[in-house]
């Protein structure tokens, strides 16, 4: 019943961010003409509430509230500002409800994992099995966007609102997952800042964070993209990527071990490049197997580079900072990161854009040329004294 419970869970969490996220840069493009700066600033809602969260997580929700009731009330909470974003005309005033909305959403992803662990007797094991759930359940939003065809109208934030009040309800019957009490970690992991002294890892560390940049551009306009191509439900075959994230989250453990962690992320790196090059030249003709392959690539792009950074972070960080150190690398790239990434996307989109027509190829490439660039930088510093993995 516990397994039932916990897989329902993730399902729902998971399938509440995919219902509006994907789409998001399209509705407001479609209902509020956003310009690109204003989408970029949306976007970078989820940046804020990732550096923010912890705070939460770490000084409020873990020291004084059972984990499965704070979630429930954020998850409620958060469905009602879900409903009133799409009754909301005005972009600055829109902004402020994503990002209020983020500040709710964010500290969940946190307890959600807290509530599953609390429940394992092998999380190593156990968890990956709890946690695909969560992939699915965002490839179920992509999948009934298409079907119900509501990709361009506000129905997606509808959707994710309902499934927001129902994981709301459902939470205060999981599992009971009391308070810790105090802590001695701070709230972003400032005790992974010994890290540092180790070079490799300070340039991993920048790397991820302008890896963000790119990453930023497929979250925010790949969507409004594919749909001003003509692309036919685009969102649902966005899916693709999450699918290919599951298959090739598969292969990480074994390239871990084989060929190391430099080439891992290089690879990674280089199906960041290899991406925005297939949607900067890819079309809905001849070349409509470059959009199809720059969306495949996600799981490359993603597993290869932010699942491996983890690891990597983890094997740094050994078992006694292994928790601030998780807590720190994701306070960097999801958080600051992806807030220099959002905003920079927005500002790139808007440069190119002639008399309300994006310029795609032209965005694109930036993206690429930004890959391009860390793959260089990571090349010539990034030297791993020791075998990791062996």
């Amino acid at each position: 019943m516990a397994f039932f419970k916990l897989s329902l869970m993730m399902l729902l969490q998971y399938f509440i961010w995919g219902a509006w996220y994907v789409t998001m840069g399209t509705y407001m493009s479609v209902f509020l003409q956003s310009s690109g700066v204003q989408i970029g600033a949306a976007y970078s809602a989820l940046a804020i509430a990732t550096m923010i969260s912890p705070f939460f997580i770490g000084m409020v929700a873990d020291r004084y509230f059972a984990a499965q009731r704070i979630m429930g009330v954020l998850h409620l909470l958060g469905g009602g500002l879900l409903f009133l974003a799409t009754q909301i005309s005005d972009n600055t005033l829109f902004y402020w409800i994503i990002v209020f909305y983020s500040l709710l959403y964010m500290p969940t992803i946190a307890l959600s994992n807290s509530i599953a662990f609390q429940q394992m007797a092998d999380p190593g094991k156990q968890f990956p099995w709890i946690r695909v759930f969560g992939t699915v359940g965002w490839i179920v939003a992509g999948l009934m966007i298409g079907a119900l065809a509501i990709e361009k109208t506000p129905a997606t934030f509808y959707m994710a609102a309902v499934a927001s009040f129902a994981l709301g309800v459902i939470s205060f019957a999981l599992p009971n997952t009391p308070p810790k009490g105090k802590t001695s970690e701070s709230a972003i992991g400032a005790e992974a800042f010994v890290l540092f002294k180790d070079k490799p890892y300070l340039i991993f560390f920048i790397a991820a964070i302008l890896v963000c940049i790119p990453l930023s551009f497929y979250y925010g306009f790949a969507n409004l993209f594919l749909n001003e191509l003509g692309m036919d439900k685009a969102a649902s075959k966005m899916i693709m990527g999450q699918i290919s994230e599951a298959v090739f989250i598969l292969a990480i453990p074994f390239l871990f071990n084989s060929i190391g962690v430099k080439r891992i992320l290089m690879i990674g790196i280089v199906a960041w490049i290899l991406r925005y090059i297939c949607f900067a030249f890819g079309n809905l003709g001849a070349n409509a197997w470059m959009l199809y392959a720059g969306i495949i690539l996600h799981g490359v792009c993603y597993d290869f580079f932010f699942v491996t950074g983890y690891m990597y972070t983890e094997k740094k960080a050994g078992e006694k900072i292994k928790n601030a150190a998780q807590g720190l690398f994701t306070f960097a790239t999801y958080g600051l990161g992806m807030f220099i990434g959002t905003w920079f996307s927005g500002f790139t989109t808007d440069h190119y854009t002639l008399d309300g027509k994006h310029l795609w190829e032209n965005i694109w490439l930036v993206p690429a040329y930004i890959g391009v660039a860390v793959l260089v930088y990571f090349i010539f510093f990034f030297k791993e004294r020791t075998e990791l993995s062996k």
